[in-house]
């Protein structure tokens, strides 16, 4: 740490905090508390288990600009953790991601279960926003009613949000034993962490070895730490982008949306259960891409820590391409050229693509319309070319490393289930 560069404090933690979910019999006694969006999955059988704890501290306040504006003020928020239970299931690599609070609540959008567990990753949680602590206090007062990010009211705007994620994230390395450490962050909240590497990283403590910007924007500024920045095809809205440089490593992947179906699916249950209903959307188009975004998510974070360890970088990928006109180019179906394409893509069964308007989040879900039988046909018109295609597709992408061998296999049960 520079001469000119302030410590990250230390911060305290209290936990892990007791919590049932509903329908288990000690609910009763904990007056029915449990974490918010606690995972349904079922952890034990993968060896895993989920804990949630209180973190507090002294936090110092930024702008987005990186001006300090304030030391050392008081502040409490919690932290969910779902890691393995035994350290032989561990591979040292934990990910802190930055709780997304875009819909009014925390999300943890980069949880994937299947993925992260199969790596043998930690998962760390933090809520650093005010919109999403506001929430958590209204919708449990007996678990989170004393928390706040906001130093009493003095700072509305998340200027200690840059402090208290890395305060955070620092009081669980040791006892998780990272050995390499990842700042994650989708969409709201890749754009909070890349003003927390652009402007307030420069002259604090680093306290994660690496950074995963997803589905939002990602630092302009070179620095020590490497960024991987995955776009879906929703977030690529222009053919002008940032030059290639040492330290970021942008992938942009066709017929994938911001916010598909596979998240869809995993939360929808669980926001039924804590909030009543999960929220609906009437959009323009049939919502939800299926192109599994979270495959090369997944991809990106083995490289990102191949990257750390050992100094490899992660191969390139071809850009979404565009029309001279300015918009996306498509082929023949409708799908997007260029980018990452997954076998859902150069295999299709059904047009997939990142775009779709209609009221509020609408435009973040892509579009998702199966083929006719005619079509698939025309495509396929002998038994086995369907599966073929699949199978070829999937072995480019694990030769150009978008791909790991666990989803390419799942790739091609899906494919065997669907039939010709």
């Amino acid at each position: 740490m520079g001469a000119a560069q302030r410590a990250v404090a230390g911060a305290s933690v209290e936990g892990p905090l007791p919590g049932a979910l509903p329908g288990d019999p000690k609910a009763e006694e904990i007056e029915g508390t449990y974490p918010w969006l606690a995972t349904d999955v079922d952890l034990a059988a993968h060896g895993y288990v989920e804990q949630e704890f209180y973190v507090s501290g002294r936090a110092d306040a930024y702008s987005t600009r990186g001006e300090l504006l304030a030391e050392g003020v008081p502040y409490k928020t919690r932290v969910l953790v779902r890691k393995p239970l035994k350290r032989a299931r561990f591979s040292g690599t934990v990910l802190a991601e930055w709780q997304n609070v875009s819909a009014g609540f925390d999300l943890d959008a980069l949880w994937t279960p299947d993925q992260l567990m199969r790596a043998g990753y930690a998962w760390a949680g933090i809520s650093a926003q005010r919109v999403g602590v506001d929430q958590l206090r209204g919708w449990s007062p007996a678990r989170y009613g004393d928390l706040d990010v906001t130093g009493g009211g003095r700072f509305t705007a998340d200027e200690l949000s840059y402090s208290i994620f890395a305060q955070a994230a620092k009081a669980f390395r040791k006892p998780l034993k990272a050995r390499t450490l990842l700042a994650v962050g989708a969409s709201q909240s890749a754009g909070r962490m890349t003003v927390y590497y652009d402007a307030v990283l420069p002259q604090t403590e680093a306290v994660f070895d690496a950074y995963a910007t997803i589905v939002g924007s990602a630092p302009s500024r070179a620095g020590r730490e490497p960024v991987f920045h995955v776009l879906s095809e929703t977030d690529v809205r222009s053919p002008a982008r940032p030059a290639e440089r040492d330290g970021l490593r942008r992938w942009e992947v066709a017929g994938a949306a911001h916010s598909g179906w596979y998240g869809q699916q995993y939360r929808q249950p669980l926001l039924t259960r804590d909030l009543g209903e999960a929220p609906t959307y009437d959009c323009a188009r049939p919502p939800y891409s299926r192109v599994p975004l979270h495959h090369v998510i997944a991809a990106s974070y083995a490289h990102l820590v191949r990257w750390v360890r050992q100094g490899v970088r992660p191969p390139a990928a071809a850009p979404l391409e565009f029309a001279a006109d300015g918009t996306k180019a498509r082929d023949e179906l409708g799908l997007a050229r260029g980018g990452i394409r997954l076998s859902q893509v150069e295999a299709p069964r059904a047009l997939n693509t990142g775009d779709n308007s209609g009221e509020t989040f609408c435009v973040l879900f892509g579009t998702h319309v199966p083929f006719d039988r005619a079509l698939l046909e025309r495509l396929y018109p002998a038994p086995g070319r369907y599966l073929s295609a699949v199978v070829r597709a999937d072995a480019r992408n694990l030769r150009d490393g978008y791909l790991l061998p666990a989803d390419a296999r799942q790739n091609r049960r899906d494919a065997l289930n669907v039939g010709p």
